[in-house]
């Protein structure tokens, strides 16, 4: 085996998490290998890659908010620099109140120290014709989307002129994992990071991943792309000239690979109930999104392997928790800096010792 076969990690799956790592490791001088097929289906694929701090049904800061957003500026922002494409698009973020007292409610809430980062500022009255917002609504800041497929692309193109990129399924037979090494065919490394989603592999195969499908359409309108709307859908900016991106639907029972009529007439519904404009539906898309009991990502290392690691989970926020946790796993790998207890594997480690062999 010669030394171009030789890298000191070898990094399955290139979706949000994948990319992220490559990018970090890369940032080290490390030389590594990634090796994915690409897939059209995956949620980094047709995500429409929204990120945004005050989320849910009861509008909260999201977890770590405000170590995770400043991260994944600067994280994208220096991607976009070093491949010379743009994907990372900071847009403001409009919510429509549904009543007098959900407003006064903001009124009061954007005073608080821990929303005056992310409030660009309370709207008491109709102020968008395109939005049905009778009662005004939350216009909210650092947030955007990211064209996860341009992404996704350019990290590839940057690894493949780095030599560091394998386009194909990796075969569990040819990967062979000891103590004192990883080997791939060709290929050796001192470690291996799994990044693979939804796919399961029988070294992390005991891990409790739910795949949970998703799907989107894509609508024409002559919406002006000036914000993102969210309420029941959110409506992101497509990459062509007025089409919108609208989703997304959440369901764990359904996994066949096909776009469903209920996906499209429930968001369609939504749609409606949000913009006031007419459009025309001009395609659909679905894919899986790797999620956890407890809605926290996992990452750390195997059990019994040491050399083996797994970062995956990121779930329908994987924008937005990769960057930062990217860092994180690398760090805890190359420094020993302690994982935070909410993503450890350890959390889960019990799964492993009682499933079967």
């Amino acid at each position: 085996m010669t030394s171009t076969n030789r890298f000191d990690y070898i990094i399955i799956g290139q979706g949000l998490a994948g990319s992220a790592i490559a990018i970090r490791l890369l940032k080290l001088r490390k030389r590594i290998l990634v090796i994915d097929q690409p897939s059209l289906n995956t949620s980094s694929a047709i995500a429409a890659g929204l990120f945004n701090p005050i989320t849910g049904k009861k509008m909260v800061k999201t977890w770590l908010a405000d170590k995770l957003f400043p991260s994944l500026h600067n994280h994208y922002r220096a991607v976009e620099a070093l491949t010379g494409r743009t994907f990372f698009k900071p847009m403001p973020l409009y919510r429509p109140f549904l009543s007098y007292e959900e407003q006064n409610e903001w009124m009061a809430k954007s005073a608080e120290p821990q929303f005056q980062a992310y409030i660009d500022g309370v709207v008491t009255h109709s102020t968008y014709p395109q939005v049905r917002d009778p009662f005004g609504g939350l216009l909210l800041k650092q947030c955007g989307y990211l064209d996860t497929r341009a992404y996704v692309e350019s990290v590839r193109e940057l690894l493949r002129r780095e030599a560091a990129f394998l386009a194909e399924e990796v075969e569990e037979s040819a990967l062979v994992i000891d103590e004192e090494n990883i080997r791939y065919k060709n290929y050796s490394a001192e470690r291996i990071i799994f990044c693979h989603g939804t796919h399961a592999n029988k070294w992390f195969q005991w891990l409790p991943l739910r795949p949970l499908k998703g799907e989107a359409i894509r609508i024409e309108t002559t919406c002006p792309p000036e914000l993102i709307i969210n309420r029941g859908v959110y409506m992101v900016p497509a990459s062509a000239a007025g089409e919108w991106r609208v989703g997304a639907t959440y369901n764990f029972q359904d996994r066949e690979g096909v776009i469903t009529e209920n996906a499209r007439t429930e968001l369609s519904e939504k749609l409606k109930e949000l913009i006031t404009l007419p459009f025309n539906i001009v395609g659909q898309e679905w894919g899986l999104r790797p999620t956890t009991p407890d809605r926290r990502p996992i990452m750390g290392r195997h059990p019994v392997h040491t050399r083996v690691y797994v970062f995956n989970g990121m779930g329908t926020k994987g924008v937005s928790l990769a960057p930062f946790f990217s860092e994180v796993l690398i760090r805890s790998i190359e420094n020993g800096e302690p994982l935070n207890k909410e993503v450890d594997i350890e959390r889960y480690k019990s799964l492993y010792w009682s499933s079967p062999t």
